[in-house]
This record gives C-alpha cells, structure tokens and sequence, in this order.
C-alpha cells in the first residue's frame, strides 16, 4: 500500500511567503544568477545550505534538553563519544559546533602552501577556507560533474 501522508509529525514550523514560478526567476536574473544577491523571503525552498533546513525530531528536541553543558566529562559527551566510536573507530574525538569549525581544524592539517585540494565543487565558504592558508584548489571539474550545473542558461 502506498502511503499518502507522511510518517511522522511536525514538531516545529515556520510561516513561509510562497511564491509564483515567475518570482525566482525575476530575482535570480536580477541578481546576475548569484546567490548570495537574493533575500531569503524571496526563496521559497532553500537547497543552497548545507545547514539542513527540516524540522528537529521528538528525540533531537529531547536530547537538547538532556544535554549537560559542564565544561569537562560531561555525560552527553560521554554519549557521543561512544555513539561516534561505534560507527568509526576512531580513540580521540573532536567535537565541533558547527561544519566551519570542522573545516578549519582540517585545513589547518591538510591545507597549506603546496598543497592541492581536488574536488567535484567547493561550498564558498570551503573555498574560502582553503585560499587563507594558501592551500590550491583543482579548477578542472571532475569527470562526473554535469556541464549543466556550471551553466546559469541550463
């Protein structure tokens, strides 16, 4: 049987200005097809972030408010470490706020004068990441990328 709704509940909402098929494509052309020039209200679905834009489950909501915030041997970090262990193994875990954090930490390892970076697309604030320590960045696109995705007319 196919399911006409969707498996679980909404825990979180946020009102949203919908908007006409002519809408986005006025501001992106406005914008000179760049991103960054458009206003958020003037985006009605956003696939530019890799923030994760979908509401929090019950047990996310949950773990927020069961998370200890002491500064040394807190149980959520306890749990973490176990649960990041039992995917990878890996002794020293790392935690970060936020995937920027994540990036920089990287790049100070990886990156550096002499050191190329070859990748399908760099995220802007990747590529920024990796030109402040002078790291280089490949500029050929990779085999599996698609001509389209380079080209604002396709």
């Amino acid at each position: 049987m196919k399911t006409i709704i969707e498996p679980f509940r909404i825990k979180s909402v946020e009102p949203i200005r919908m908007t006409t098929r002519a809408e986005p494509t006025a501001k992106l052309e406005a914008a000179h097809y760049n991103l960054f020039g458009l206003h958020a209200d003037d985006v009605l679905i956003e696939l530019l972030t890799d923030s994760g834009t979908g509401a929090m489950s019950a047990e996310q909501w949950a773990a927020m408010m069961r998370g200890d915030e002491s500064y040394a041997g807190s149980p959520s970090f306890a749990r973490f470490t176990a649960a990041v262990q039992n995917l990878m193994p890996f002794k020293h875990i790392i935690p970060t706020h936020q995937g920027r954090a994540a990036e920089a930490i990287l790049m100070s390892i990886f990156g550096g004068t002499g050191h190329n970076i070859p990748s399908n697309t760099h995220f802007d604030p990747v590529k920024h990441a990796f030109r402040s320590r002078q790291t280089r960045i490949s500029t050929q696109r990779a085999a599996i990328s698609r001509p389209a995705a380079h080209s604002p007319t396709t």
